[in-house]
């Protein structure tokens, strides 16, 4: 997941602040002297205790997935590990502040795409059957209307106007919304055990 530094027109300093909480990393913002869970954004201790950070789109794929999709991608050449992404083994979230929902992966490999409402928000979470890196959380508010998604050989159609929208930009490539985009929401991915610590008021898809 990733996160805005801004909060209240000040850019924090963060860093690793070195300890786990609720297994997941945190941060220790250089500005204030507060503690921030990494995961959530949200500042656990010191004087901004209770602050939250803004999250930004963002995806976890492999870097030949991204280089498919943005060619023109430029990248910090460090050493570093391998790490194996395991993305079938996650879950995806959805977290718009006063709701949070995480979407199984295999699942949604089944299903292509899922439709719900999160936070009174109309989302559409989408997985390419045969390749789950390929993934995308979206608002299926266009215009004054809400999209109704399925997914086909085609794409991802509008059931409401047989509008066809390529899964993986959002942008509908056929049909009477061709050229509008679906907005892209923040969502991130984690093990589901981790989920029900980290967010233990969330809800999971599928329920049970």
């Amino acid at each position: 997941m990733v996160h805005r530094r801004e909060l209240d027109g000040e850019t924090l300093v963060l860093g690793n602040q070195g300890a786990l909480y609720l297994n997941a990393m945190t941060w220790w913002d250089h500005t204030t002297g507060s503690i921030w869970s990494q995961p959530s954004g949200e500042a656990i201790a010191g004087p901004l205790a209770g602050s939250r950070l803004a999250l930004v789109p963002s995806t976890l794929t492999t870097w030949g997935e991204w280089r498919t999709q943005h060619p023109d991608t430029l990248a910090l050449d460090a050493p570093g590990r391998n790490l194996a992404v395991g993305i079938e083994m996650m879950a995806i979230v959805v977290d718009l502040g006063t709701e949070v929902a995480a979407y199984d992966v295999t699942a949604l490999r089944d299903a292509g795409v899922v439709d719900d409402v999160v936070a009174g928000v109309e989302v559409a979470v989408v997985v390419d059957p045969d390749d789950p890196n390929r993934w995308a959380a979206y608002s299926r508010r266009v215009d004054d209307a809400v999209v109704d998604l399925e997914m086909t050989a085609e794409g991802l159609v509008d059931r409401r106007t047989g509008s066809v929208f390529d899964p993986l930009r959002g942008i509908a490539r056929s049909g009477p919304l061709a050229g509008r985009v679906l907005d892209r929401l923040p969502a991130f991915t984690v093990f589901p055990k981790d989920f029900e610590r980290l967010f233990p008021g969330g809800r999971s898809w599928p329920e049970g």
